[in-house]
């Protein structure tokens, strides 16, 4: 056997290796035998957990090849965070819910993001952080504010909801939030309740965090349907690779 084939069957060991698991789960909400269903990437050398909270109704959508085909932004981009050296962790809608309105996100929302965090604890061991999009940043600040800097490293979000509904970031307190933020938006977001101006001015509220950034994105192209939907400007849509690279490189380093 030459030398070049000892590398091809080393290589693929290695590939099995770094990707060890990619699958379901399901966490028991204790609750008439409901189930909070998470999409779960790990890698052995990852820095954190990144804990994804998607917008909508955080539906998993179709299933193929036993993944989530959601389409939108946090869900279809999660390759590119996990390549990025991150354990990844999607949380989608419980199993007794039909809908995941924003009176919820701001209340028994939190609880189940809190038995998240204590599975990624106990599953990795890495600090956690949250990331949300749309309606999932309702929900990822309501928990970071109710949980604390005990046990979320780090706030992530993008497409901000930022007015006329309960939950909006400008009605919850995040001037108490004591641990890194970054605010991500793009510049065109149509989304009537997600307003890029409202969106740059919350870290100016953020006056415990020891550091904050807000991000404006301009790339991308061919929005289409719903301006407040995965595949609009709202998604970062044909920009999700690089907007992505923004917010790792971030976490990696908040301080930049």
């Amino acid at each position: 056997m030459t030398m070049r084939y000892f590398l091809m069957i080393f290589l693929a060991i290695m590939a099995i290796e770094v990707r060890s698991e990619e699958t379901f789960a399901e966490i028991d909400l204790l609750r008439g035998g409901a189930k909070l269903p998470v999409y779960v990437m790990s890698i052995p050398s990852a820095v954190a957990t990144l804990i994804l909270l998607p917008g909508g109704d955080a539906s998993i959508g179709e299933i193929k090849q036993g993944k989530p085909a959601s389409l939108g932004f946090l869900s279809r981009s999660r390759d590119w965070f996990y390549e990025d050296n991150f354990n990844i962790m999607i949380v989608y809608r419980a199993s007794d819910l039909n809908a995941l309105d924003y009176k919820y996100r701001v209340s028994e929302h939190i609880k189940e993001i809190a038995k998240a965090i204590d599975f990624a604890k106990q599953k990795f061991g890495k600090p956690v952080w949250l990331v949300g999009t749309s309606r999932g940043s309702v929900s990822g600040t309501a928990a970071a504010i109710a949980l604390g800097e005990g046990l979320v490293q780090g706030l992530v979000l993008t497409s901000s909801v930022t007015s006329k509904k309960w939950g909006a970031l400008k009605t919850q307190n995040i001037s108490s939030l004591k641990m890194p933020v970054l605010v991500v938006h793009h510049k065109n977001d149509a989304c009537d309740i997600c307003s890029p101006k409202e969106a740059s001015e919350i870290t100016d509220r953020l006056s415990l965090s020891p550091v904050k950034k807000f991000i404006l994105i301009e790339g991308g192209s061919n929005p289409k349907g719903d301006p407040c939907a995965g595949l609009h400007w709202h998604g970062f849509i044909n920009y999700e690779k690089a907007t992505v690279k923004i917010i790792t490189n971030w976490i990696k380093n908040p301080h930049i």
